[in-house]
């Protein structure tokens, strides 16, 4: 599905109208080309389905991490994304994304799990949807059942109008596999992604 840029600005020039504002003066004649390149950019995610995205990132490494039979944990934590809420179209910001998963014969060139969750973000999301479409896409693309995902952000939904608590910040995990069942593990998970 491509974005129409097309319609973005014919429906941002109604916005201004509806807003009670001339489309047609000097610091809005461009306002609708300028938001529909920006949505094309933020929502590029929105192009492509989970397994679209694993597709896209699937750089692995052939691996034999098990020492002494244990399986060592991977983590990249504190990856900057931001999102889009779902329900307000507002943004969701400051957002810090941890990713932990236990190899399974191979390992994700570490770059792309970062890319995965930009990519995840850039939809209109929930805070709970991003982990776990993270947590689908790296259970897909490293071939394992064993990822834990830690996200603490903030919501301009609460932060900019209603409640408009400045402070308050949402943190989300999924867990999947060992994660979910190995309390050791999610303690230790939990303990570096909270920090």
């Amino acid at each position: 599905m491509a974005i129409d840029k097309e319609a973005i600005k014919e429906h941002i020039r109604g916005i201004l109208v509806a807003l009670g504002d001339n489309p047609d003066r000097e610091g809005l004649k461009e306002t609708p080309d300028r938001v529909a390149r920006m949505y094309e950019e933020v929502f590029e995610g929105m192009n492509y389905t989970n397994h679209e995205i694993a597709q896209m990132f699937d750089k692995t490494f052939e691996d034999d991490l098990e020492v002494k039979k244990h399986r060592d944990m991977v983590i990249v934590k504190d990856i900057d994304i931001f999102s889009y809420c779902e329900h307000h179209m507002a943004l969701m910001y400051d957002m810090k994304v941890s990713v932990a998963y236990l190899p399974n014969g191979k390992v994700l060139g570490l770059s792309k799990i970062a890319r995965i969750c930009d990519m995840v973000g850039k939809r209109l999301q929930l805070q709970e949807r991003i982990g776990s479409d993270i947590a689908e896409i790296i259970m897909e693309v490293a071939n394992c059942k064993d990822v834990a995902v830690y996200i603490e952000g903030c919501h301009s939904c609460m932060s900019a109008r209603g409640i408009k608590k400045n402070n308050a910040k949402t943190v989300t995990t999924t867990l999947r596999g060992k994660f979910e069942t190995d309390d050791t593990l999610k303690w230790h998970f939990l303990m570096q992604a909270g920090k």
